[in-house]
Formats: structure tokens, sequence, C-alpha cells
């Protein structure tokens, strides 16, 4: 090689070796800035320890208890179940291949491993129509894949009148003269389900890449239907059942979802005898159904959720789903509103007020509003069973003192099967007009054991007299606003349900009580309004739903008007919505995004040497005031920290000696939302069945099964239980919460908490608060609505779980109560949920991502009482504090010590500090050295100096 050849081939090799340790360093920087990401991408739980497996084989077992209770017999004509001769069946129904185990989103969990409907059925002794199952599978349907950001709500289902052919039908009579209708609905976190099921299809399964699909598909075109909606028959599927009722006389409809279904299609098919329904059933929810199905098993569940007749009906649809704010112009036209960074503005009012569910339904029919017959096809708490069970109130047993009120019950099988009853006490409380009421309400329940026929048990229920207190927001009977017991009668009734009475209990007159000056007994501060500045003023709700005159106001609930509004793009579009000015938008950017003056003159002492460390305040009570001691130590960036770097866990403090703790999904078991291997723990049946059990003893071993799965992964924090109510049937995520009754769930939520910290760990009972629909929550939908109906509908279940069952943590949610994002609230975080009911614990956000997110004002929060941001691909979307604000610094003391007492008290004082580095990590070390050994060679081998060749010898 000449001279220059050398020079030449040295500089393109050089240049070749700088690019890459260029490249490699940039690599190193970039691993560096997304460590936090990729660690938690690549983290899995270790299951393989015995530790692990004992408790995963405990929770399938546990899993298996709750669906055997959980799966409720809605209707049973001329007995036809149990099935305990002829097993010979015929399955109708795609979605019986591939039914619908949970739901999609954080709240999902693993169920590759579950028992599928047709092994649940075979195992109980059945013997399927096997052509059928699959001819079915034959035509190559798949369930649609849905994900945060996009949802494919095509029901798979064949063709009726290409599928269900004069042969195939005529096979299916030979095999079984018993058919089996099954039915499937999904849903899932990102958005709700359709209320018309029509509309451009936008659906995307690719989406983004990171959180899978994008956009929205309605179904199939023959599907398609402005008069339908998600949760009735489609297009298909009416064809089925016309077939199915046209060749058989013995029909079992089996409806397999969480959302309550339209079933008043029914009523016109005689040959339909029997409808179960099975709410995600998780692991072994299906097994449960063949021993149900096949008399192994007497079903004992009841209804979460009225059932009504037309699922459009309630009042709360009136108000529900995508409402957007719009300016108007000045000139005809109108322009949606969004505020100072671009976040449309969304709303959503809740004009029913208390009257939700069962709420309305009940007292609609008292005041003669309704046919209650006509509107209602299965009341709330309703259940059949294969036995008869006698219900009466033992003689003499009701005690009702000025504060407690407790009543015995006697319980007789009087049939020929064993089985479990359970005992529903409702009361009814004096209307006056001043404080909206139902005409009955729940205010007791309990379930036996198993009774052997005609045997008996009793059960002791009991409540507090307060307990029946309504609350007087509009300030009628003090200037504050109260809990109040209005004077006169009040009546107990020993209830099959909400609708169907079994026997008077008995009544009281009451005087007067207004718990303005002592308040209630289990509250620490009097209960006032909080919510004044939220939820009145410009934009509030001017009437709510009322009583009075047989509901005379109800035409008003419908605020919204259908307005043609020109979107960012200058498109017009034509959306659902309320008229406003930019006044308006100006005073939501105040509340969204302006931070107050500071009030404090001097910052915390921080980065002070007391020799302390969290070890020493394990048990040391949350108002010691030796914590100073060990805040003091605390440094700025220690603070900023704990603060921001909340996502999946509470982060490492070296000064104090805090450990890291993990936090992970949901409320169906352990799951890692993030990670490569998301689904981990064991698939718990969703909340609704664990509603439908009626079983507080069973939601406990339920929590105590999940915390000794988390404990045996390392896992502290559980972001569950979700405690939020099924406004409407149509929510995403009512999968992931118990019921439209607040009490059933408040009950449901303690339950579970008490069960899931017993480990140790800690619970994040969500979305906290009012988030009951998902459609625009990340838009931070302003959610109206008055404070009696956010105290007794919407709180009231996180209050019980407070109360009752000591939650630890909760995580706020993305939308606005009013004005103002709930995580952003001090009415609600500090007022409500620490002086009010006395938490002690961590509030963290929902998801946090700063930009895409940005009505999530990180430094509100702090000051508000939110103690940390979910931020779960840090450093991405991790806001930068003003650590130079005195208030702001103060808020996060206070935000670091409820996390530190949270943590202190908690099974994650035995993780340690960290030594160990990620396994990514020695990976990426050990290829940074390969990497600069081989540069180093290379540069070696270029410029090493050669000796001269030897001369040719002649």
């Amino acid at each position: 090689m000449s001279g220059k050849s050398k020079k030449r081939f040295r500089v393109i090799m050089s240049s070749l070796l700088v690019l890459v340790l260029l490249i490699g360093t940039g690599a190193n920087i970039a691993l560096a800035y997304y460590s936090d990401v990729i660690t938690a991408y690549f983290s899995k739980i270790d299951i393989t320890t015995p530790e692990a497996q004992k408790a995963r084989a405990d929770s399938e077992v546990v899993s298996e208890l709750i669906t055997d209770e959980g799966i409720v017999l809605l209707q049973n004509h001329d007995n036809m179940l149990p099935m305990t001769t002829n097993k010979k069946v015929n399955v109708f129904g795609w979605s019986f291949t591939a039914p619908v185990y949970l739901g999609s989103g954080s709240g999902a969990a693993d169920s590759s491993t579950a028992v599928t409907p047709k092994a649940g059925l075979e195992a109980a002794g059945f013997e399927i129509n096997e052509q059928l199952y699959n001819d079915y599978v034959a035509t190559g349907l798949e369930r649609p894949i849905s994900g945060i950001e996009g949802y494919d709500w095509t029901i798979p289902e064949p063709v009726a009148s290409e599928f269900y052919t004069e042969e195939r039908m005529k096979q299916a009579a030979e095999f079984s003269d018993t058919a089996i209708i099954f039915l499937a609905r999904a849903g899932g976190e990102g958005t709700d389900l359709p209320a018309v099921l029509d509309g451009p299809d936008t659906y995307d399964p690719n989406g983004s890449g990171t959180m899978g699909p994008s956009g929205e598909r309605f179904g199939n075109p023959d599907d398609l239907d402005p008069n339908k909606h998600y949760l009735e028959l489609s297009n298909r599927e009416l064809g089925m059942v016309d077939a199915v009722t046209k060749h058989f006389d013995k029909i079992i409809v089996i409806v397999n979802g969480s959302n309550t279904f339209e079933l008043d299609w029914v009523k016109k098919y005689d040959q339909i005898k029997s409808i179960v329904t099975v709410a995600g059933p998780g692991q072994k929810g299906f097994a449960s159904l063949g021993k149900i199905l096949a008399g192994q098993l007497n079903p004992s569940g009841r209804t979460v959720d009225l059932f009504a007749a037309d699922m459009l009906d309630a009042p709360a649809m009136k108000s529900f789903g995508d409402l957007r704010y719009v300016l108007d112009n000045g000139d005809g036209t109108y322009a949606l509103a969004v505020d100072k960074n671009n976040v449309p503005l969304t709303y959503v009012n809740y004009t029913e007020g208390i009257y939700v569910g069962y709420r309305y339904y009940e007292t609609a029919a008292a005041e003669g509003a309704i046919n209650y017959d006509e509107k209602v096809m299965f009341p709330f708490g309703h259940g059949l069973s294969y036995t008869t069970f006698e219900q009466e109130v033992v003689p003499d047993s009701l005690k009702w003192n000025d504060t407690d009120i407790s009543v015995d019950i006697k319980v007789t099988n009087k049939g020929s099967m064993e089985g479990k009853e359970v005992v529903q006490l409702y009361y009814s409380a004096p209307y006056t007009g001043k404080i909206e009421k139902s005409s009955v309400e729940l205010a007791a329940f309990a379930k036996t054991g198993v009774i052997q026929p005609g045997d008996s048990e009793t059960l002791t229920l009991t409540f507090k007299v307060e307990d029946m207190a309504s609350y007087d927001y509009a300030k009628v009977f003090s200037p504050t606003g109260s809990y109040v017991l209005e004077a006169g009668e009040y009546k107990l009734m020993l209830m099959k349900n909400s609708h169907d009475k079994i026997a008077d209990v008995g009544s009281k007159n009451l005087t007067e009580v207004v718990f303005d000056q002592n308040g209630r007994s289990s509250d620490q501060q009097v209960a006032v309004n909080q919510f004044d500045d939220l939820v009145t003023g410009e934009g509030s709700i001017p009437a709510y739903l009322s009583r009075a005159n047989g509901f005379a106001n109800m035409d008003f609930l419908n605020t919204n008007q259908v307005l043609q509004a020109k979107n960012a793009d200058g498109a017009v579009e034509e959306v659902k919505g309320t008229v406003v000015n930019a006044a308006f938008v100006d005073y939501v950017n105040s509340k969204r995004y302006d931070i107050p003056a500071d009030e404090q003159q001097s910052a915390p002492t921080t980065g002070a040497d007391h020799g302390k460390t969290l070890k020493d305040y394990v048990g040391v009570d949350y108002e010691d005031a030796s914590w100073n001691e060990l805040l003091d130590q605390l440094s700025v960036h220690d603070l900023v920290s704990i603060g921001t770097l909340g996502g999946y866990r509470t982060v490492e403090v070296a000064s104090v000696g805090k450990p890291a703790t993990t936090d992970y999904d949901g409320p169906a078991g352990i799951s890692a939302l993030l990670s490569k291997n998301p689904m981990s723990g064991i698939a718990f049946p969703s909340e609704t069945m664990l509603g439908q059990t009626w079983n507080l003893e069973l939601v406990e071993m339920m929590g105590d099964a999940v915390g000794a799965e988390a404990k045996a992964y390392g896992v502290s924090g559980w972001y569950a239980p979700g405690v939020n109510i099924h406004r409407t049937a149509f929510s995403g995520r009512n999968f992931e919460y118990y019921s439209e009754d607040a009490l059933l769930s408040g009950k449901m939520a303690a339950a579970v908490t008490k069960g899931y910290q017993s480990h140790g760990g800690f619970v994040y009972m969500k979305h906290f608060a009012l988030n009951d629909q998902e459609k625009n929550r990340t838009l931070g939908v302003l959610t109206w609505s008055n404070e009696q109906a956010i105290r007794e509908i919407y709180l009231k279940a996180f209050e019980y779980a407070v109360k009752e069952g000591g939650a630890k943590g909760a995580m706020s949610a993305f939308n606005s109560i009013g004005h103002t994002w709930a995580g952003a609230s001090p009415a609600l975080m500090k007022e409500v949920l620490r002086n009010e009911w006395g938490f002690k614990g961590i509030v963290n956000t929902d998801f946090f991502i700063g930009p895409s997110y940005p009505y999530m004002t990180a430094e509100l929060a702090f000051r508000a009482g939110n103690d940390i941001l979910l931020t779960g691909v840090a450093p991405y979307g991790v806001p930068e504090v003003n650590a130079k604000s005195n208030d702001t610094l103060w808020a996060m003391r206070d935000n670091a010590h409820n996390v530190l007492y949270t943590v202190a008290n908690s099974n994650g004082m035995e993780n340690g500090m960290s030594t160990d580095l990620a396994d990514w990590v020695k990976i990426t070390i050990a290829v940074d050295i390969l990497i600069v050994i081989g540069v180093a060679a290379g540069f070696y081998f270029l410029f090493r100096r050669r000796k001269p060749a030897a001369a040719a010898t002649a």
C-alpha cells in the first residue's frame, strides 16, 4: 500500500472509530436518561420462589370461590336449571370460543391460562356439540384488540343468514334439544362503550406503537345502526337468536361481561327459559359456570346494578360521553373552546343528582312516575337460587337507640339443595322536599354460610342511625351545609332486592338532628360544604333532578345543544355541547395554571444532619413532633425526587435511609403495565363479579390473597381497589368498579383493603373522585355535580375504604370537579380526605405526562396535598418544579412526611437500600467495555510503528 493510501485508510478508519465512540457515548447518555423506563420495561416478577408459588396457588383457590358465589342466575323459568340429567348441549355464539375474561388497560390481568367456557362445562360433565364449536372456530373470526387509545367495538359473530343454515341447525337439533346462547361484551380503560353503534372507522390496530391501537371502529358494516347501542343485541346476534329460537324450545342465555346488558328482548321468546350473567370471570370463573349449570353448585350471586329494560332510559344518560364547550364567535359561527395550552374544554353534568341506578327507578315507581314492570328487567340485589329460602325477623330482636340499630334475621333453607342466601336490609327516610331522598336505600347486608336443607342460620345486621342522614348542600338547615336527619318516620324493611319486600322490620319517628356542630361520630372534622367554590357559579348546573311532583323537572335534564363548531384545524364538526364565553375560558385557565403567590416568609430547613433514619420512625405516630428532625434532613433534591418520581414506585432517599418501594396495577391482581411481561399475578375476577358475591368475608380473602402475592413478588403498593360508581351501564371501566351503590361499593373496598394491607402493603384506592366515565378524562373533563350527590354517591365508597378499611393510599383522578382538576383540589385532598376522614397516607396522581396532560399542574397538586406524581415514563413528562417557592417547598415537605410515614409502616422497610445493578445495566457496561477495548485496539493497530522489513540478501 502506498504512503498516500495508508494515510487515507488511517483517516477513514480513525473517523469510523471516533464515530463508534460518539455513538456509544450518545447511546449511554440516552440509556442513562431513560434508565427508569428501561428498568421498568425489563422488570419481571419472579413467580418461581416457594413463597410466590404458594401465594399463587392460594389465589387460584380464592379466585374460584369468588366466581362460585358471584355468578348470578337472573331468570329460571320452568326450573330449566340445573341440568342434572341431559348434559348434551349446543352452544351458539362465537364468543363461546373466545370469551371476555376481564377488560383492557391497566386493570387487565393475565388470562392466558384461564379456564375456557368449553373446558369449564366439560369439567362439569357437559358434552358440547363439537361440530358446531369447530364451525365457529373455522370462521376465522377473532376478538378485536383494544387498548387505552384505540377501540374496535366489532361484535364477532358470523352473518346469520350464511352461518345458521338448515343443515347446521338440523345437525344441532339432532345432537341435543337444548341450546345455550352465549353473548359477550368487553370494556376497557380510555373510552366508554358506544351509546350509538355507528360512526366513522378510524381504527388503526398498530396505532402509535407504544400504547397499542388507536382510533375507533363501531362494528361490522351490517351491524352499524344509529338506533342501537353496544349493550343490546347486534343485528347479527339478533339473527342468531331468531335462528336458535326457531329450532329449540329449551334455551339458556349466558351474558359474559361486567356492564349490565339490555335484556328486554328476552320477553319476546318463550323458548328462553334461563338467563345467567358472568361478569369478568378471571382465572377460574368458567369452571364455576359449569358447576352451576350442572347443579353441582347452588348460585348465590346478586346483581350490583339494576337491569333497565332500556339502558338509555337512565337519567344519567342525558349527560354522558363527549360533551364540548363551544365559543360564540359573534358572527353566527362557533368554535370549540380550548384552554391556553390547547386542551379541549369538555364537560359532563351530573344533573340526576342522587338518583343513580335503583335510587331513580324505585323512587320514580313510588312516585307513580313510571311503570316499574315496563322499565325494569331485574332489580338491584336480585338473584335466584335452586332452593327456597325463608327469611324472617327474629321476634323482639330489633334494637334501635339514639345511635345504633341492629336486628337478627333467621334464614331457613326450605328446599332440597344446600346453598347460601343474601340478607338485605333497606330503609326509607321521610321526604319533605327540602333534601332529595331515594324512596329506599340499602342500609346493611350479609351473607349466610352454606345452609343444608331444613337447617337455619341467624344473622345480625347492624348500622348507625346517623347513616340515614342526608347531606343538605343547599344550606336549608345550617349556614354551612351539613348532614341532617330530618324529623319524621324512618322505616326499616327486610327485602329480597331493592324492589321486593319480605317484611317490615320496624319504624320510628325521629326528631331533627343537624350535624353542623359536633358532626357524625365517624368524622374527625365536621362535614360542611367544601366544594362550593368548585361546582357553583359560571358553568355549574342551575338545577338538579327532584322527585317533587313525580319528577316533574325530568325534561330539564338535557342541557346540551347540537352545534356546528370549528375545530383547531378549521374544519366544522357537529358536536353536543354548551355555549360559553371567553371569560369562562379565562376562569378555567386561572384555576388550572395560576400558581398563588407565596404566603410563607421562609423556606423549610433542608439538608440537616440529625443522624436519623426512617427505621427510627417505624410505629411513630404521624403527629409526633420528632418527625421534623427527619424531615429536616431531606434536601431540596430529595423533596423534588419524592414528589415527581412516583411512577410505579416511591423512590429511595439515601439521606434518611428510605428504601425504594414498588407499586403495581391493578384491581384484578398484580400486573406491571409497562413491563415487557406486563401480566404477572393470578387473574382474579372483575370487581363487578366480586361485588356480586355480596360476601365481605370472601372479598377480604381476595385482598389477603393479592397481598400475599404482592409480598412474594416484592411489591408494596397496589393501584386498587377501584371505587368509582357505575353511574351508567356504559362506562368503559365498570369492570374495575363494584356497583352503582355506594354502600355496597364502600364495604367491598374496605374489606379488600383490610385483606391486602394485612401483609404490610398499602393500597391506592382509585380514582379519587367522580371519574365515572372514561371519555375525555385525560382532558380534565369538567364534572359538575352538587355536594349532596358528591358525598352520598361518589365519595361515600372511598369514605368506607378509609374509615373501615384503613386505606393508606389513594390515586387522584384525571377529571376535574367543576373547574378544578381533582388532583389539585385542597377541598378534596385535604379537607375531606385527611381532615374529615382522618386519612394518613400517600396520594398519587393518575398517569402523569406533563406535555400530554398539561392541565395537571404539578405545583398546584403538591400544594393541594397530592403527594406524588405517577410519572410512569420518567424522565419524560417529569415537570420542572419551582424550588425557589417557599409555599411549594413546605407543601412538598408535608407530602414527603406522608410518603415516609406510609413506607415506614409497610413491608417496604424490608427492602433495604439498593446495591444491585439491573441486568440490562450490567449488559450495557459489558458492551461498553468491549467497545472501548475494540476502539483502543483499532487505534493501536492503525498507528503502531512497524519495524522496517529486513533487507533482502543476495
